[in-house]
């Protein structure tokens, strides 16, 4: 049986840092130490308004860590900058700077030649390329279109869904991965997993890998990366494909 795997979003580690604009807490430290735990990869969404992860971060996750996922927004100098750095995998996102956080998926189908642009140019640098999207059939038939090696669904709705809308949201995710599989697509999920609610996450066939941050970075803060980690990795162990 294959193991689903798990990357871990260190993003508001450097959250943390901006906070005071101070030298620590380093986000590669806390890379390294969910690592050591058993994380597969590490994530960091390098924005366009640097809120938190930046250059410099990107760059030396890139040079020490064995398998970095950068999310990115779909723009000249973000692919600029990923061909440079040459991480293992990226993640094209939407982006808006009034966000909080990621809202919603990429909308592949309605830029899908920019899309697909930036899919060519990653790939000739040698990387791997995941769509954020939503759990929505055209927008995987684009993200084929486009090139992707991956899509990663967007979890974030079920993840602020309760009772009956949790479950429609939950079979929605489940009919996806179902699509995506078929499409030949492999299959990530992230946005809003936590220790609990990944009970129903493990429900979504054919997924690889699990992209979550701010449930684990939390739960870092009163125990440890490496616990932290450790316990995200025993929750995901019932998985099956």
């Amino acid at each position: 049986m294959i193991m689903l795997k798990l990357g871990v979003n260190i993003d508001h580690i450097a959250t943390v840092r901006q906070a005071r604009k101070a030298a620590a807490p380093r986000p590669l430290e806390g890379a390294l130490l969910a690592e050591k735990a058993g994380a597969w990869g590490i994530t960091a969404h390098l924005r366009e308004d640097r809120r938190h992860i930046q250059d410099a971060d990107i760059r030396e996750l890139a040079a020490h860590v064995k398998n970095l996922n950068m999310e990115m927004a779909v723009t000249g100098e973000m692919v600029r900058i990923a061909c440079e750095v040459r991480p293992h995998s990226s993640c094209l996102v939407p982006e808006k700077r009034q966000e909080l956080t990621t809202e919603g998926g990429l909308d592949v189908a309605g830029q899908l030649e920019k899309v697909a642009a930036a899919v060519e140019k990653l790939h000739a640098a040698g990387i791997v390329v995941s769509l954020f999207i939503d759990p929505e059939f055209d927008q995987l038939d684009a993200a084929a279109k486009a090139g992707a090696d991956y899509v990663e669904l967007h979890t974030g709705t079920y993840s602020n869904a309760a009772g009956a809308e949790r479950r429609k949201e939950l079979d929605r995710l489940i009919a996806a991965a179902e699509h995506a599989h078929k499409l030949g697509l492999s299959v990530n999920a992230g946005h809003g997993i936590d220790y609990e609610n990944i009970a129903g996450i493990l429900e979504i066939p054919h997924l690889s890998e699990l992209n979550i941050g701010h449930s684990i970075v939390g739960r870092a803060i009163m125990t440890g990366m490496e616990q932290a980690v450790r316990e995200m990795l025993d929750a995901m162990k019932p998985y099956a494909k």
